[in-house]
């Protein structure tokens, strides 16, 4: 997986991506946690979902945000990030025109970018919340929040309670057809520390029936 480096709007961004050779293959774009409190590209979770969504025929990109690694610029609390987010989906979708999907996924604060991006880009179809912080950052813009997805969390999450985010999914206004299901981890904290795999085994059984799901309506 060789390094890639992105035109980003504060300089580079450093990525790595899977591409499918299959032009309909669908796309995911992985973002990862707090750039200020360690997160990276790297991240055991980041990096769990990238090969989930690898694993089932996605051409797949992750990269740092502005500041981490070797990506230039500067922690921007929220607006920068974003930014950088909407240019690293700008170079997957120019990599995958005729993708027949586009899927994004976050962790802890990338999700919170995640979903903001969601807001701005309709062709994006599904997400994957890990550990959305909704008891510290404000996540009211989803209303309506466009695309069903999941998010999930453990039940011995010291950073961000269980209840805040069964309160984010229940709370948040959906169109018509838009369905958000909250999934709990049994003893898995915020970092998923031993509980990897049990994370990647819900959220990948929650893709692999939305994208059936899909599937079947592309051939109504």
């Amino acid at each position: 997986m060789p390094e890639l480096i992105i035109n980003g709007p504060a300089g580079r961004i450093e990525a790595r991506y899977h591409h499918e050779s299959a032009a309909d293959s669908p796309v995911a774009l992985i973002l990862h946690p707090h750039p200020q409190f360690g997160g990276t590209m790297n991240n055991q979770v980041v990096y769990a979902l990238y090969y989930l969504f690898v694993e089932r025929g996605f051409s797949v990109l992750r990269f740092n945000f502005r500041g981490v690694g070797r990506s230039q610029g500067y922690f921007d609390n929220g607006p920068g990030e974003l930014a950088d987010a909407a240019s690293a989906l700008d170079w997957l979708q120019l990599q995958n025109p005729d993708s027949r999907s586009c899927w994004i996924a976050g962790v802890s604060f990338g999700t919170w970018i995640a979903m903001q991006l969601l807001m701005r880009r309709p062709e994006i179809d599904g997400f994957v919340c890990v550990a959305p912080p909704a008891n510290l950052y404000d996540f009211s813009f989803l209303a309506p929040c466009p695309s069903s997805g999941l998010m999930v969390n453990g039940d011995k999450d010291r950073v961000v309670p269980s209840a805040s985010i069964a309160e984010l999914a229940a709370k948040t206004k959906v169109q018509k057809g838009v369905k958000i299901e909250n999934a709990v981890i049994p003893d898995a904290n915020h970092f998923f520390q031993d509980k990897i795999e049990d994370l990647v085994k819900v959220a990948g059984a929650y893709v692999d029936r939305r994208t059936i799901e899909m599937e079947k309506e592309r051939k109504e």
